[in-house]
């Protein structure tokens, strides 16, 4: 059902290589505000396959189709582009999927754009939709509900992630089931005002929340 990545994420790379020594930024613009957000270079292949979508216009009008205070607010499915009110939406996406790149020192921390995926069950090797992504707004968490987490999930969470959790917040119980590709260095406040907007029974905003990307030099670029 879905055709390889590689060989465009190659070309996309290759295209790309002189960004190679300079952070890449690009601005949302959505009808909130705009958040800017840096790609990682950590994540090589989400970052070429974000790259050529935003490159190709992609993004262009799509919506966040689903937005979860105090969680997070997902878009770029294409079927969200011109969709009819009330329609259900997050299954759509170019045919193929990425790789994961998940790592320990990528974290769901808020403002943290990750890659939206299928579950595990049909999905274990927890390879990324083509174009689905979200951004965590989450909350901030106490020792104690973070002491209950490493239980929970049987892992310790490193001492500075700690600090970010309880001080900016986000969504630790994601942290290794997802890949985190970025983050938001400028509109934070853009994801609560997202987060905040009434919504259905399927978490679509009532009001159409469409999104622009394009990119943008921003601070060492």
């Amino acid at each position: 059902m879905y055709k390889p990545i590689f060989g465009a994420l190659v070309l996309v790379l290759l295209l790309f290589t002189s960004c190679k020594e300079k952070s890449v930024y690009i601005k949302i613009e959505t009808d909130k505000g705009d958040m800017i957000v840096r790609l990682y270079d950590e994540t090589p292949l989400h970052k070429a396959n974000m790259m050529k979508l935003v490159e190709d216009g992609y993004y262009e009008d799509l919506l966040f189709h689903r937005v979860i205070e105090n969680f997070m607010v997902q878009g770029g499915d294409p079927d969200s582009r011109n969709a009819p009110a009330g329609a259900r939406l997050g299954t759509g996406g170019p045919d193929y999927l990425v790789d994961a790149e998940i790592m320990d020192s990528l974290f769901h921390k808020k403002g943290a754009l990750s890659a939206a995926r299928s579950p595990d069950q049909v999905n274990p090797e927890r390879k990324s939709s083509g174009s689905q992504f979200y951004i965590v707004q989450g909350k901030p968490y106490s020792d104690i509900e973070l002491d209950l987490m490493e239980q929970r999930f049987g892992r310790s969470i490193p001492a500075e992630q700690r600090e970010i959790y309880k001080t900016q917040g986000g969504y630790p119980s994601l942290d290794g089931q997802y890949t985190v590709f970025g983050e938001v260095v400028a509109g934070l406040e853009v994801i609560d005002a997202i987060a905040a907007v009434e919504r259905d029974r399927n978490n679509r905003p009532i009001e159409d929340i469409k999104m622009k990307m394009s990119f943008v030099k921003w601070k060492d670029n």
